[in-house]
């Protein structure tokens, strides 16, 4: 299929409980992308929200696992598109940035990345915990992989096809977001950032958000995912600082042993070599798992050229 020629573009819109605002969405996505599917996918609304979705005349599917990390792998596997387009249900994302989004997607970007933050996000949004939220985990990311992403936990980014089909979503809830930023890092793909104009949502639409719950999901996933693609500075440097320790504590024991001649404290020493040893063997099993992370890399490297090609011919 030749993606240069009437690129077939999806719009994909996981939903809960949004039948105030998902019928201006979809028709705001419809009049923006006049040529695209909208798909709307219920996650177990208890109100009216897939009727007034198909009504608006988006393609309504269900997914009865809760959660919009769950959404969003039922939405990559059952829809084959050149180009893909993901927004929340509460029209907080304007639909008019699409176009341009799709653009620089087709110019061969992997994800292309809505950017609240540069704009008027910590004037519209009114929860200041999730202003420090956004806060801490972009500096953490970008400190991490040496990036410059701004906006990290964004739900309006465009994909493209290899993406989509290569991008093994693992987690359940709101945190996919951040798991997204961190894989597409880790793995050196094309993003772009484009700045957007993000509004509160409307009088009488509720957030699912938990900002102590999801907060707490969020830094959890930082945190695993940091073991999983940085394992050596992680568990390099645990394993330097429990060796440091057993050092020092060793060197306090050999210095009242020259001094003295004489050792008084044994469990001191015994803990110290121990300390030594696990400090080692952190660093040592570090390494082995930096080696395998980067074959990790290669594998998917190798994956997504085998995609591109297929799709290609």
């Amino acid at each position: 299929m030749n993606i240069d020629e009437n690129p077939t573009v999806a719009v994909l819109i996981p939903c809960y409980n949004e039948e105030i605002t998902i019928g201006k969405v979809v028709n705001d996505f419809h009049a923006a992308l006049p040529s695209a599917t909208v798909y709307v996918y219920d996650n177990n609304s208890s109100d009216r929200t897939a009727e007034i979705a198909s009504t608006a005349g988006a393609i309504v599917r269900k997914e009865p696992r809760q959660g919009k990390g769950n959404v969003i792998r039922a939405m990559f596997e059952d829809i084959d598109a050149d180009v893909y387009i993901m927004a929340d249900g509460d029209d907080t994302y304007p639909a008019d940035a699409a176009p341009a989004m799709v653009a620089k997607v087709l110019e061969g970007y992997d994800m292309v990345i809505g950017d609240r933050l540069s704009s008027t996000y910590f004037q519209e949004n009114k929860r200041p915990f999730h202003n420090f939220g956004n806060r801490l985990v972009r500096g953490s990311i970008n400190g991490l992989f040496g990036a410059h992403v701004t906006d990290i936990m964004t739900g309006y980014r465009a994909f493209n096809f290899t993406f989509v089909k290569t991008y093994p979503v693992l987690s359940r809830g709101f945190e996919v977001e951040t798991e997204m930023t961190i894989h597409s890092l880790n793995n050196n793909l094309r993003l772009y950032e484009m700045p957007i104009q993000y509004r509160d949502r409307p009088e009488g639409s509720v957030s699912k958000l938990d900002t102590v719950g999801d907060g707490i999901k969020v830094m959890s996933t930082i945190f695993r995912m940091i073991r999983e693609y940085k394992p050596l500075p992680f568990f390099g440097g645990l394993g330097l600082i429990i060796g440091i320790v057993g050092i020092v504590l060793c060197g306090t024991v050999t210095f009242e042993f020259a001094k003295t001649g004489v050792v008084t404290h044994f469990p001191t020493l015994i803990g110290a070599v121990m300390l030594v040893i696990a400090g080692l063997l952190l660093i040592i099993a570090g390494i082995i798992l930096d080696v395998m992370a980067k074959n990790d890399r290669k594998t998917f490297v190798i994956d997504t050229n085998k995609i591109a090609y297929n799709k290609r011919h």
